[in-house]
């Protein structure tokens, strides 16, 4: 058990198992609304947005969360808004805002050339660079998430399954829509330290499609995916330490690897039943 209890000793990697504990929980609940609703796009969007968001705030010397939160919730207003003009797709509008977001980014790269180190961080994360207010950062939005996805949870559930009929029944789609991005893009904002932002899509997606092969029921779905993604998360750290790679680039190889185990599961479930079916 050495492996295990060595890495502990050092203080940088107790905060980066939490961060991550915390972040893979997280991204697995947030990501089973986006499976669901096939959305995969929009986590992959709006982390390429707020890039642009995160040089900016460091051009500017703002605080971080303070830049690229502001400009996360001004970029998932503006995904939300143009994909809601029926002549203008949901991926045309994510496509316009990222690429515009992300081209400022570099711009501002290649103008204040000093950011090389930061811009590394901003796209594949810095594990190093944890600190006991990320960890509150963290834990304040794991929070606030919970709480804004508990009271939207009626509306927001029958929209992901039926957008529509939920229309007809009077839900408000669209400030519901509204409120899940903004929530969306705050997970994604304290993701990037992490995961940076190349990676956080498969932090979204990863655990929550894993979960789907394993239950059909959107409770367990939910409680699975959560925790499939904090075991990314913790396992991904220990091998980044022990095989000193990326941290952001192993979690999602052991993600990865679960996801395999899933599918070999469910297809093994799958042709088992269908012998008892003969039988």
């Amino acid at each position: 058990m050495a492996f295990l209890i060595e890495p502990l000793t050092y203080v940088f990697f107790r905060r980066a198992l939490l961060a991550s504990l915390l972040i893979g929980a997280l991204c697995g609940f947030i990501g089973v609304y986006i499976v669901l609703r096939r959305m995969s796009y929009i986590g992959h969007g709006l982390s390429h947005a707020v890039f642009g968001g995160a040089v900016l705030s460091y051009l500017m010397q703002l605080n971080f969360y303070l830049g690229a939160g502001l400009w996360g919730v001004v970029s998932a207003l503006l995904i939300n808004e143009v994909a809601q003009r029926r002549k203008v797709g949901a991926d045309a509008a994510i496509g316009i805002v990222t690429t515009a977001s992300f081209a400022i980014g570099v711009a501002g790269i290649s103008w204040h050339r000093r950011f090389t180190r930061n811009f590394e961080a901003a796209l594949f994360g810095n594990v190093l660079g944890i600190t006991p207010a990320d960890l509150w950062m963290i834990g304040g939005v794991a929070a606030a998430s919970a709480v804004g996805i508990f009271v939207l949870y009626k509306p927001l559930l029958f929209s992901t399954f039926d957008e529509e009929v939920a229309e007809v029944y009077g839900v408000p789609t669209r400030w519901v829509n509204t409120a899940f991005a903004l929530i969306l893009a705050a997970v994604i904002i304290v993701s990037m330290q992490i995961m940076g932002v190349t990676l956080i899509a498969a932090a979204l997606v990863i655990p929550a499609s894993a979960s789907r092969l394993l239950t059909h029921r959107f409770g367990s779905l939910l409680w699975l995916a959560s925790g499939l993604g904090a075991v990314m998360g913790a396992v991904g750290m220990y091998t980044s330490y022990l095989l000193d790679l990326a941290s952001g680039a192993t979690i999602v190889l052991v993600g990865t690897g679960m996801f395999v185990i899933a599918w070999g599961l469910s297809a093994a479930r799958m042709r088992c039943a269908e012998r008892s079916e003969k039988t």
